[in-house]
């Protein structure tokens, strides 16, 4: 079973390997059936390319967009306010408070409300964490909203002048690093089972069949 990388486009196997698995491959039946040596058709290559980058462009403003305290603090600011206290009840209250807060978005940041509503329940919950951060004077971006808790962002990125550490999401780490990591693995784990039979210019004949 030893290894070759220097045809490796043609086979990973070593001769004795090839030659192995080429007599297992013509002495097994199968009960019958057949398998023949054929390469993967490169249309189906592209179909699978395809996929994968049709999949990262359709995905690309949703996959690991997580809401930080900065998204929520304006929520904050303007719970107080006579038309949102004036409200019947915590559904229109929340209406309410998400049309004034408009004010104060991007047209990012009203994409990202939208896509991780919240309920007055849950904003009566992270206030109080939201409040004591910006009384110390902290970037709220620095902070991810988890549940009912309001967390340090789990990145590391470069440091501010007063020491502090950035812990924003970059803009290119929105769940693709991960993912891109594990295609990788994937696409190389195919292509070393692949590699590892025959050349495909060898054609079994099972028998002479």
């Amino acid at each position: 079973m030893a290894w070759t990388w220097n045809r490796a486009f043609t086979t990973l196997s070593d001769d004795a390997t090839v030659e192995k698995s080429e007599t297992l491959w013509e002495s097994e039946t199968l009960g019958g059936l057949t398998e023949d040596n054929n390469p993967i058709p490169v249309p189906v290559v592209w179909l699978v390319a395809l996929t994968v980058m049709t999949a990262f462009l359709v995905t690309f403003p949703l996959w690991g967009q997580r809401p930080t305290a900065a998204l929520y603090a304006p929520y904050v600011d303007l719970m107080d306010k006579p038309e949102v206290v004036a409200a019947v009840n915590d559904v229109e209250a929340m209406k309410v408070l998400l049309e004034i807060s408009k004010s104060r978005f991007t047209g990012h940041d009203i994409e990202e409300a939208t896509r991780h509503p919240l309920s007055m329940d849950d904003l009566r919950i992270i206030r109080p964490q939201i409040q004591a951060l910006e009384a110390k004077g902290v970037d709220l971006k620095d902070f991810t909203v988890v549940g009912p808790n309001v967390v340090i962002a789990n990145f590391e990125g470069n440091y501010r002048p007063d020491g502090t550490r950035i812990r924003q999401q970059p803009w290119w780490d929105k769940g693709y690093t991960i993912d891109i990591f594990y295609l990788a693995y994937f696409f190389f784990a195919v292509f070393v089972i692949v590699k590892r039979l025959p050349p495909n210019t060898w054609v079994p004949r099972h028998g002479g069949h």
